[in-house]
């Protein structure tokens, strides 16, 4: 029987990024959300309040960065997330201080999905960016997320 996180683990690795524009394969980013620390559902309240903070510590940076949302290839799950144009060790960094179990890397225009929080798990590679992508007109709200 699969513990919580590999469910987890396994979930994450079938997530598709809703992006209002395409980013290049030019430069590497990471995509880091806020959302649901530790695999914990919060409300969409508290979801919004950790993502201001993200976005807060992300400026910080002083690099690009663009709102997108995670979300379950059936779109039955949605998570605000930001891809932001820092390299790999940060982005782990930036994963851990938001109690993030894993963050995705995106270079040379293939995706990996990196463990944070558990340094044993290997990195795992998804394959192509561009198939994971679905350009939308506008980033659809987070807060009504469907129970499983």
């Amino acid at each position: 029987m699969k513990n919580v996180i590999d469910s987890l683990w396994d979930d994450y690795q079938t997530t598709h990024f809703l992006f209002t524009q395409r980013l290049s394969d030019d430069f590497p980013f990471a995509i880091v959300t806020a959302h649901n620390p530790l695999g914990t559902r919060l409300s969409p309240s508290q979801n919004r309040l950790l993502d201001r903070q993200l976005q807060s510590k992300i400026q910080q940076y002083n690099r690009p960065y663009r709102a997108l949302v995670g979300a379950a290839p059936d779109l039955s799950h949605m998570e605000k997330s930001w891809a932001i144009f820092i390299d790999k060790e940060q982005a782990v960094e930036l994963g851990r201080e938001f109690n993030q179990y894993a963050i995705y890397y995106v270079n040379r225009g293939l995706i990996s999905l990196i463990a944070c929080l558990d340094t044993i798990k290997p990195e795992v590679a998804m394959g192509a960016f561009n198939h994971r992508l679905r350009l939308v007109y506008e980033l659809p709200e987070c807060g009504h997320i469907r129970d499983e």
